[in-house]
């Protein structure tokens, strides 16, 4: 019987903090309101800081030592640190990681998290519009799988017994 009970709390405790699970990436130490168009408006303050940037890939191209990734920035969902693509895009950045990654995995329309250090600004071009980028120099990234439906993103958490009505 108090086997029983000990199972049961440790059962409940696990399903609790199950709910309060932080993303995939590290997120200490991050500048949180500092966007893409912030830090591309502002770059002396932005140099160096460390943030935790998402958003939609324009394309990844690998370069002699390292990859870049052209990425859309959205807001990061608060829990799941997934872009939440459902919101206006916070400006354009470019993130740097070390070695080959595989840009066909890396393809244009997928999502993707980072997060690293501002190494300053890079100018490019967007159609026939300059473009000022954040350059980010990646520590860590999250490639997420592919989805059709955003809101399964979302914590969710269903107690109780329910009817469904219908015509």
């Amino acid at each position: 019987m108090v086997h029983a009970k000990w199972l049961g709390t440790l059962l409940l405790a696990g399903l609790l903090s199950s709910g309060c699970a932080s993303g995939p990436l590290p997120d200490d130490g991050v500048a949180r309101e500092l966007t893409p168009n912030g830090a591309s408006a502002n770059p002396e303050s932005a140099e160096g800081r460390t943030v935790l940037w998402g958003g939609i890939i324009v394309a990844a191209k690998n370069l002699a030592e390292r990859t870049r990734i052209e990425v859309v920035g959205y807001p990061l969902d608060r829990y799941s640190q997934r872009p939440r693509t459902d919101e206006a895009p916070v400006g354009r950045f470019l993130a740097y990681e070390d070695g080959y990654l595989e840009t066909a995995e890396f393809a244009q329309g997928r999502r993707l998290t980072v997060r690293g250090t501002i190494g300053g600004i890079e100018h490019g071009r967007v159609g026939d519009a300059d473009y000022t980028y954040p350059r980010v120099e990646v520590d860590a990234l999250e490639l997420w799988p592919e989805r059709t439906d955003d809101r399964r993103s979302e914590p969710r958490f269903h107690f109780g017994i329910g009817i469904i009505l219908s015509n």
